[in-house]
């Protein structure tokens, strides 16, 4: 492809992108009706032998790939978590992969290392986070990290070489560590255990109460058991708004019995933690001014597309201490010498993209108001929303909903629940996943979409409120 060619093509998809999400996205169903293997029965088996014209690529984009998407654009879309993405953000993303540089020391990218810091200030600022966070507090900072997984790993091993007086790095002996977190946690921290040598046996499934969220007596005792038995309580996960319920530990209870003991207190905001942009939902940071670490991803809420991952720890000498490894070919004098960030020690890759660009893209090009305008509507939404589920007869609220989701429950049982989300999902009112809470089926309602309106949930709720009075 010329310059010339990339200019042209690269004009008619901007033009197709902004037509695409102004108008075009709704048009699409929200989940396809499409099968396994249907859409790559659609396409060639085999490699072309000859380049093809890129109007041809755009051709079976639009006809194929674009029809057989789920469309978390969609302003139907109530599904998991919202996805969002805006003009600024996707012209950072651009802008990244047109300067094509590589973030992982200093030495790699002055510019993009110190813009990346200064947009983690930026967002401390913003969020309202304890100072000790703050990159230019003694001990803390921040970087930005492909998703919340990725942040739960890096805090695990940064707590388990704590633990070990950095003993891990050269043994790999974990065998007296033991984690804490509860059934409603994401996925992702049992991953983390696994990843990081841990395993299922010695993580601790802490009970929750009747809203889902961690009893600090039953922390406190499942540690003194494990104490007792000669282990090493190293590390504990509170989620602020889980997946499932979007339930809130009590983090500030939490805190003190895992600071008593020297555990890590990593707190897992990945889904929620924007809400804390606007000032009235600052509660969603209690219990942060005695953390270790911190994460919240602005590719849910934000309209920061994806992936851009927010990771803040106040101790990141034991961060660096477990994922800093120097060769010769990677030392420079401004990293040794402690005058700048090497993010390569930050994380698991080497390798790091630019993502700080669309951040600070989409912060100076339209600020918070709009995010926060955004925020304030999708809460609003649900809380009326809730008002007219909690009037239905055949339905229940089985968890608390302070913010943007709204878990519900077929009063006839799991299969009713079941068969309603399966035929609204199917017949296209919108799209929403299932979960399970205290053995219940429930079917999640997340109001989250850029798109989405109070006349798009007003004909949810009608259609679902619908499909539920059939079924009674």
């Amino acid at each position: 492809m010329t310059p010339e060619e990339f200019r042209k093509h690269g004009h008619d998809m901007v033009d197709w992108i902004a037509e695409f999400l102004e108008h075009g996205v709704a048009e699409q169903r929200v989940f396809p009706e499409t099968k396994p293997g249907d859409i790559r029965a659609q396409l060639p088996e085999h490699p072309p032998t000859e380049p093809e014209s890129f109007d041809a690529v755009m051709a079976d984009l639009e006809q194929i790939i674009v029809p057989g998407l789920t469309q978390w654009q969609h302003p139907d879309f109530f599904a998991w978590f919202p996805s969002n993405i805006t003009y600024p953000s996707i012209l950072g993303e651009l802008m990244s992969a047109g300067l094509g540089i590589n973030v992982m020391a200093w030495a790699t990218s002055p510019a993009a290392t110190e813009l990346e810091t200064l947009m983690l200030d930026w967002m401390h600022e913003l969020l309202g986070l304890p100072d000790r966070f703050r990159s230019t507090s003694e001990r803390g900072g921040g970087a930005i990290q492909g998703t919340a997984s990725e942040s739960t790993l890096i805090a695990m091993l940064a707590a388990r070489w704590r633990a070990t007086g950095g003993e891990v790095n050269a043994t790999g002996d974990t065998t007296h560590l033991v984690g804490y977190c509860t059934a409603q946690a994401h996925s992702s921290i049992e991953k983390g255990f696994r990843i990081a040598g841990i395993g299922t046996d010695r993580v601790r499934v802490v009970p929750t109460d009747d809203e889902f969220a961690m009893r600090p007596d039953s922390f406190a005792d499942m540690v003194a058991a494990d104490l007792a038995a000669g282990l090493t309580p190293f590390f504990v996960v509170t989620s602020h708004g889980t997946t499932s319920s979007m339930a809130f530990d009590p983090t500030p209870a939490i805190a003190v019995i895992a600071q008593h003991h020297n555990i890590w207190l990593h707190v897992d905001a990945a889904m929620s933690g924007i809400a804390a942009l606007a000032p009235e939902h600052r509660w969603v940071n209690d219990g942060l001014d005695l953390a270790d670490s911190y994460t919240t991803n602005p590719h849910k809420w934000m309209g920061i597309n994806f992936d851009c991952n927010l990771f803040w720890t106040a101790d990141r000498s034991a961060l660096i201490g477990a994922l800093s490894i120097l060769p010769p070919y990677l030392a420079s004098e401004a990293a040794q010498s402690g005058s700048a960030i090497d993010y390569r020690d930050w994380g698991v890759p080497l390798g790091r993209r630019f993502r700080a660009l669309k951040l600070w893209f989409a912060l100076r090009t339209e600020g918070v108001v709009p995010i926060q305008t955004m925020l304030r509507d999708h809460v609003a939404l649900t809380q009326e929303l809730a008002g007219w589920v909690a009037a239905h007869q055949g339905l229940d609220i089985v968890a608390p909903h302070p913010l943007n989701l709204l878990c519900v429950a077929h009063t006839d049982g799991d299969e009713a629940t079941d068969a309603l989300i399966n035929e609204a999902n199917a017949s296209g009112i919108g799209l929403f996943t299932r979960t399970v809470l205290d053995g219940r089926s429930v079917l999640r309602i997340s109001i989250g979409a850029r798109a989405t309106t109070r006349d798009n949930v007003v004909v949810m709720w009608d259609r679902l409120a619908a499909v539920a009075d059939s079924q009674s």
